[in-house]
């Protein structure tokens, strides 16, 4: 019997055992697109049949996100249940005896290449509709026809997406993972195809285009399709060519401005844009943004999107800068999705029965009951043995903190597991977000048969083919593993076995595939359930919590389009994770796109130096050549067309709007509280008497309050004439400790205890003097009520001090501020002869600072900023004891007598206006009136909060500015000192047009080093490891103890990397100048490695005992060899360095590191 995979397989040919039952797969591959007619003619008449049903509704997800502009949502449900009803398959299949095994193969598969009849008719389909347009024109193409290459009815999201298309529109598709937004990109291939024209598909991985570059080849034929990457370039005239995001962006460079008749694109009328969310990528995400800025207006593109918080931004984005787009939106997931959590003992419904909250069963209390009760894998007998000690057990563990709870509810991967096979729930993809996990898990369930022996003969003949194809690309430690139906898929995998995995994966021969997240970034792998290991992962600043958008993105793995009736979500219980930490996740929403939009050293040459040089027919005949510059401004107009730029203004327009009303509302009801209107009310209200009465009094309090202001104000400045000498006094003894005092914007009461540095006024030539001298902000107006200058008539103003505060904060003050003096400090002492005083290094410290400072509060006798301190400082700080150890006896505070005179006298004043307010609470109309002042006081509570939301809008107005040009200025000054470009007169020199034509991370950088003449004499394999030690970063040891070594470079290969050190340096200098910060990788660790491959030695040789692991010395290989090919496609090269180039890069791409396409 022949048991074929699908014909994207380039090494899982056929299995040919007569003894075999033939296989689910193919089964499923078979029956899943036939009518039912057919697969009654597959049925062995002589055996029972067995019942086979395959039904596929489109209920809403037990948590639904997103809203929608032009959405599925918006119609009858109706036509749901007419789509679903065409999804179901039923079908009597039966066992085939031995005898008839090979006549019913021939029905499912037919010819050498290995198709699939679904195929073929899939592919005549097509045919047929390309047929029809050359017959009767393309006005006959319609969602309909369209529609009619599947068996199937599409679905409304597809079908309103393919209906914007066909009007001329450009799409954006936001729905869920394996919603089927591919659908509509091949729909448009078909039309596009048939109306004589090219389509350009793009992906953001290799992988993933390798995948769709199958895929398309199923369809539409191998002719017809093409691919272009890092490292394949197959067909690349073809009408439907599948690319990565960076080579198409680096196309459309030559293209700005330019009708695509006239440019690279050619007779291109649409471009796919797939997994468009990756715009808000930290490091690729400009490459997406660039591409929509950078299109020619005349060509459609087609942008999908997982389901994210803001595609009507992304649509209007592209609808303002390209050309009219529609949005198309789903929240439906195809196969429903449930979410549960593994404990050590249970598996349970994460959310509750309305999906918008979590299941209570998941309460710390019923966790532990449900310990008590369960069986577990390893143990099936229940645990209490009587109810007393169980009764006991839950008391005494119901004290214990919550950590311990979940650490005693944590599972082993066989607790899971268990419950995942019991529960029918495989085969799954497993999340771990390390390779090494990913691999122990592996290990350890080594022994677990997933697998029955008609499965295992299968993967072991799988197996077999394999190796005999590609004998160094086994992974040994993993054989037994998949023999059992686990395997693991990572980047230390080569990309062969990763392919190797996925294909028995979809075949249903490995049960479960343990696998970091870059998995579920588009690879088609579904599986019935996705479980997530943890809600956290490492990075480079240590742990960070997964997003809302990561965690849907790989639970959409979950759940297979007309094989699953539901999909399932396991999320494993973690000493520090559970179901709170879970719900809480899910249901905070989905994080909008953001723009990463930069400027990189290829965008800025491309752009100022226009279309690169055109040449003569024959290369070095000396041919004119020809330039198309932009200015500046022109660049500018672009660069400002960024994702950011837009949803910014959108930002700006609305917080202005904003500002604008409340600043409205702000003036009305302050008129509202004046006292003109309060007197008006008061006169409406009252009687005549009444109202004379309240106003005399009314007046007379006010005439008090006046005065007791202007003593409050004597009492603040006695005390601050108290206060300076002791602070000049201090100033030639120790560092004192100091109480300081303020309200913030809410009137909260702060007390903070600092170490007492000195007055700003005495730090001469400082920075810090200069800046309160200079900035009017620093600047100190004390003023009455009645606008008479308080100064004038005082012997002193206030002065600034300042002080390092125990929250190693800089703190910046007047006499108003400090609430007291104590006697205790640091003795201002040098630790040893010649040293700096303690004063005078805590002085230098300042100096240091950037002078950023932010106020705190402030009155009219001054207020007090704070600037956060540094790494020097923070020593300091941490000996400044707390306030409670600071007792009132160390106090050195001593105030003179007129400051006891102005206190008594402002208590006086106090008392009598207490005495007034009692008085007038005793009048005849006090009860009315009372209710005139409290609507007025709740109407300035509200004035006060429209203040600080005004503010806020303000600080954030001040915040905004249009982003990317500042970058890309400070690349072009880069550019234009180090003379690749001159940025006035666009004249491009020979290190810019080599730079320009690059692809890479530092474009500038790569050019330096492959124009420099020390390669010249290298031979192809020195020159191979110099391109690696500059593409190395990222590429680590394995972290093991059984790290044995990595091959050493050669004294020739060092030498040049140490002399290209030096020049490395300069560009780092002159980047720090500019304030560009992008890495320069040159690192000669890995560079005796690449050497080595090379040179010719064999896989199997180099990673004998290896400190890498395969994956990542074949990713420094493969890009090693990207650059290498680059180098003959380079302008103004050495024409020996261009022939070592291809000699290094032909020698190096082979297998088992070189990546099949087709």
């Amino acid at each position: 019997m022949d048991i074929l995979a699908s014909s994207s397989s380039s090494f899982i040919l056929s299995i040919r055992n007569p003894t075999i039952q033939t296989s689910r797969y193919t089964l499923h591959h078979y029956f899943r697109f036939k009518t039912h007619s057919q697969i009654r003619s597959f049925q062995n008449r002589n055996r029972k049949p067995h019942q086979v049903r395959t039904n596929h509704k489109f209920p809403r997800s037990v948590f639904s996100v997103g809203e929608s502009q032009v959405s599925d949502t918006e119609e009858d449900d109706e036509d749901d249940e007419e789509a679903a009803e065409d999804y179901e398959v039923v079908g009597e299949i039966e066992e085939d005896s031995e005898d008839e095994v090979e006549s019913d193969e021939n029905f499912v598969v037919e010819g050498d290449d290995n198709k699939s009849r679904f195929e073929e008719f899939k592919w005549q389909r097509i045919e047929r509709v390309r047929n029809d347009v050359r017959e009767y024109g393309d006005g006959i193409l319609d969602v309909d026809e369209l529609s009619s290459v599947y068996n199937f009815r599409i679905d409304k999201f597809q079908r309103l997406a393919i209906e914007a298309f066909l009007r001329g529109s450009s799409v954006v598709v936001s729905a869920p993972t394996s919603a089927g937004k591919t659908l509509i990109a091949e729909a448009a291939a078909v039309a596009t195809v048939a109306r004589g024209k090219r389509i350009f598909y793009t992906t953001p991985l290799k992988a993933l285009s390798n995948q769709k570059f199958r895929e398309f080849c199923d369809a539409f034929g191998e002719d017809s399709v093409g691919i272009l990457t890092g490292d394949s370039a197959i067909n690349r005239d073809a009408p439907v060519l599948i690319m990565t995001t960076e080579i198409l962006r680096n196309m459309l460079y030559q293209s700005v401005g330019i009708m695509s008749s006239e440019s690279g694109l050619f007779n291109v009328d649409v471009i796919v844009l797939d997994e468009v969310h990756y715009l808000s990528d930290i490091s690729r995400g400009t490459v997406w943004e660039e591409i929509v800025i950078y299109c020619p207006k005349e060509v459609q593109l087609i942008c999908l999107s997982a389901t994210v918080a803001n595609p009507d931004e992304l649509s209007g984005w592209i609808n303002q800068i390209h050309g009219k787009t529609e949005l198309v939106t789903s929240t439906k997931r195809p196969v429903p999705l449930n979410w549960h959590l593994s404990t050590k003992s249970a598996l349970l419904p994460l959310l509750n029965e309305t999906g918008t909250g979590m299941n209570r069963k998941l309460s710390t209390t019923y966790l532990q009951l449900n310990s008590l009760g369960s069986r577990s894998y390893e143990e099936e007998r229940p645990r209490r043995r009587n109810s007393r000690n169980s009764e006991t057990d839950v008391s005494s563990s119901s004290k214990n903190d919550r950590s311990n709870i979940r650490r005693s509810q944590v599972p082993q991967v066989i607790d899971t597991l268990w419950h995942l096979k019991t529960r029918d729930m495989l085969p799954a993809v497993w999340f771990i977000f390390s390779r090494k996990g990913c691999d122990v898990a592996v290990q350890y369930l080594e022994d677990c048969k997933l697998l029955d022996e008609c499965e295992m003969s299968e993967v072991d003949l799988a197996l077999k083919r394999f190796r005999m194809k590609y004998p160094d690309a086994v992974r040994e430690p993993a054989v037994k593993g998949i023999l059992r139906g686990v395997a693991a898929h990572h980047a230390g995998c080569l990309p062969l076995w990763k392919s190797f995995i996925e294909e028995l994966f979809q075949r249903g021969l490995v049960k479960v595939v343990f696998a970091t997240e870059t998995l579920a970034a588009g690879i088609n792998m579904p599986a019935r359930t996705a479980v997530i290991s943890s809600l956290s992962k490492r990075s480079e600043s240590g742990r960070i919590q997964l997003t809302t958008n990561e965690l849907l993105q790989m639970a959409g793995r979950a759940g297979r389009r007309g094989i699953d009736k539901t999909g399932h979500a396991v999320v494993v219980q973690t000493p520090y994770e559970g179901a709170e930490e879970c719900c809480k996740l899910l249901l905070a929403g989905l994080q909008p796109l953001v723009s990463q939009f930069t400027a990189s050293y290829g965008m800025v040459l491309n752009l100022l130096a226009g279309a690169k040089v055109t040449q003569g027919l024959n290369e070095g005949d000396g041919a004119e050549v020809s330039r198309t510059g932009r200015t500046l401004e022109e660049a500018r107009k672009l660069v400002e067309q960024s994702f950011g730029n837009y949803v910014g203004s959108n930002v700006m327009l609305a917080a202005q709007d904003e500002l604008n009303k409340i600043q409205k509302e702000i003036q009305i009801l302050t008129s509202e509280i004046s006292d003109e209107a309060i007197d008006r009310k008061s006169k409406n209200i009252l009687s005549k008497s009444a109202y004379k009465e309240m106003a005399d009094l009314q007046e007379e309090l006010r005439a008090e309050k006046r005065v007791r202001t202007d003593l409050r104000r004597r009492m603040e400045m006695e005390r601050m004439l108290s206060l300076r000498p002791l602070l000049q006094t201090l100033e030639n003894e120790h560092l004192p400790f100091l109480c300081l005092q303020y309200h913030d914007n809410a009137g909260t009461k702060h007390l903070v205890p600092a170490i007492y540095l000195g007055d700003v006024g005495s730090m001469h030539g400082s920075k810090l003097k200069n800046m309160v001298v200079e900035n009017d902000s620093f600047a100190l107006k004390v003023i009455s009520e009645g606008d008479v200058e308080l100064e004038s008539q005082l012997t002193t103003r206030p002065s600034y001090y300042v002080a390092l505060g125990s929250d190693n904060t800089w703190y910046l003050f007047t006499e108003r501020c400090i609430k007291t003096v104590y006697r205790a400090g640091f003795p201002n002492i040098a630790l040893n002869n010649g040293d700096a005083l303690p004063r005078e290094i805590m002085t230098m410290h300042l100096e240091k600072m950037e002078m950023q400072w932010q106020k705190l509060s402030q009155s009219e006798l001054g207020g007090i900023w704070c600037m956060e301190g540094s790494l020097e400082t923070w020593s300091w700080s941490l000996n400044v004891p707390i306030l409670s150890t600071l007792s009132d006896d160390n106090e050195v505070v001593q105030y003179s007598q007129a400051y006891y005179d102005a206190v008594e006298s402002y208590k006086n004043q106090r008392n009598k206006v207490s005495h007034l307010k009692k008085k007038i609470a005793k009048t005849e109309g006090f009860k009315e009136y009372k209710k005139i002042v409290d609507m007025a006081r709740f109407t300035e509570e509200k004035i006060q909060r429209l203040k600080a939301r005004s503010n806020r809008l303000v600080t954030r107005l001040e915040q905004i500015e249009p982003s990317g040009w500042k970058e890309f200025l400070q690349v072009s000054n880069v550019i234009h000192e180090i003379r690749a470009l001159d940025i006035n007169t666009h004249v491009i020199f020979p290190l810019g047009e080599t730079a320009a034509a690059l692809r890479g991370e530092n474009e500038l950088w790569i050019a330096m080093v492959l124009r420099n003449k020390i390669l010249f004499d290298l031979k192809p394999p020195q020159l191979a490891a110099v391109c690696g030690s500059i593409v190395s970063e990222g590429i680590k040891v394995r972290p093991s103890k059984n790290n044995s070594y990595i091959y050493e470079p050669s004294s020739t290969v060092l030498e040049v990397i140490n002399f290209l050190d030096d020049q490395r340096r300069s560009l780092l200098q002159l980047q720090e100048k500019h304030d560009v910060k992008i890495p320069c990788c040159l690192d000669s660790q890995f560079s005796g490695m690449v050497e080595a491959w090379a040179s010719g030695l064999t896989w199997r040789e180099i990673m004998m005992d290896c400190a890498m692991d395969d994956g990542d010395l074949a990713r420094l290989l493969r890009r090693t060899i990207d650059v290498l090919a680059q180098i003959p496609k380079l302008p103004d090269i050495d024409p020996q360095l261009q022939r070592n180039a291809v000699a290094a890069s032909s020698v190096m791409d082979r297998p088992p590191i070189s990546e099949l396409a087709g």
